[in-house]
């Protein structure tokens, strides 16, 4: 595993997004977007048409496709990966099934406390999520160095609220009902996950990934108490031990994100949990971001998904104004969530155009 294959990969012609992940000056601000590989793309909707979604998951070919479509329309900064969080549920035993309309949907979801018996205890990460690893692999070739590579996973709270609740949901009661009734079992399941989650982004950046990001999309059911207790420690035993597992295996120590939608509360806790980068959601100004996080980390976000309806000139007032409350330094720019389906794909490249354009005219000309 050690660097093997590391010297073969093409060299990186834009490394601007990782510069401003590490905090190093940049001529422009960097700008990807969350689902950048997604629906609101004719060209992904036919390449997924025939395909069940999970299956076009475990296909690296198809992943690199759709990992790649969006980059030959935008000039983004960064890639990511295209795959699913509950990948890793799946790792562990669960089914997990898409259904059309509805979302995911775990058709035996965990129940009672006696069913974290039915996981499997350890997992080989090789073994069941190679197919991942073959697709990191895969696109940093076809990429041609042209931008950065984004591994990612869900965090243990967000991957635990899916097991428990069975797919998604507005209150998350079954999943916090475990954080109450049963403590010690919530526990037991969320240090399981960090140890899958860990081992999982480890060997991403071993197959060739050169950021990683992890979403803790579900911190807003939490209130400051229960992320405190559930979601925090394991966020940060993620990073460090992401962190000391490359070192121990010659690995390329990537930037690494965190973004815990709607966690305002925690945004202090999450600048110190060792992460280079705080992705942030639209609920929350960045001046009071960037006083809460000080000036060590770098942010990520945080426009409105909703904004990309507007039309493109007020896109680009929108993306003016936030360039100004961010600063273009020490600032990676994306929306507060991933786009919509429906979105319209010319108004997307309008985003990252007016990201580019404004942000070298505010580093030019103050």
């Amino acid at each position: 595993r050690v660097a093997q294959g590391f010297c073969d990969f093409p060299k990186l012609k834009n490394d601007t997004f990782l510069r401003a992940a590490r905090g190093e000056e940049t001529e422009h601000t960097p700008v990807w977007c969350m689902r950048q590989a997604g629906r609101y793309l004719p060209e992904f909707r036919e390449t997924r048409a025939a395909q069940d979604f999970f299956d076009t998951c475990r296909s690296p070919k198809l992943c690199c496709e759709l990992t790649l479509q969006p980059l030959r329309r935008f000039p983004l900064d960064a890639a990511i990966i295209f795959s699913d969080i509950l990948v890793v549920p799946q790792a562990l035993g669960m089914e997990v099934v898409m259904v059309p309309g509805k979302g995911p949907t775990f058709p035996e979801p965990l129940k009672e406390v006696e069913d974290l018996l039915k996981l499997r205890q350890k997992v080989d990460v090789t073994a069941e999520l190679g197919y991942v690893f073959q697709a990191v692999t895969l696109t940093r070739h076809r990429l041609e160095g042209k931008v950065p590579l984004i591994g990612f996973s869900g965090a243990p709270w967000t991957l635990m609220s899916y097991m428990v609740e069975g797919g998604g949901s507005t209150t998350m009661a079954k999943a916090k009902s475990w954080l109450y009734c049963h403590p010690e079992a919530s526990h037991r399941l969320l240090r399981l996950l960090t140890d899958v989650v860990t081992d999982y982004l480890v060997g991403q950046v071993a197959a060739g990934a050169q950021a990683l990001q992890l979403f803790e999309s579900h911190a807003g059911h939490l209130g400051p108490e229960q992320f405190q207790e559930f979601a925090l420690p394991y966020i940060r035993d993620i990073a460090r031990d992401v962190k000391s597992k490359l070192k121990a295996e010659a690995l390329p120590l990537v930037p690494m994100i965190v973004f815990a939608k709607d966690a305002h509360y925690a945004l202090r806790d999450l600048a110190q949990a060792g992460y280079e980068v705080v992705g942030l959601d639209w609920t929350i100004q960045p001046q009071e971001a960037r006083a809460q996080v000080g000036k060590g980390i770098t942010l990520q976000g945080n426009l409105d998904p909703c904004a990309l309806y507007a039309p493109k000139e007020k896109i680009g007032e929108l993306v003016k104004k936030m360039l100004e409350s961010f600063g273009t330094q020490r600032y990676i720019a994306n929306l507060g969530h991933g786009l919509y389906p429906d979105m319209n794909p010319e108004h997307v490249g309008a985003f990252v155009e007016a990201v580019h354009a404004h942000s070298r005219h505010i580093n030019k000309h103050g």
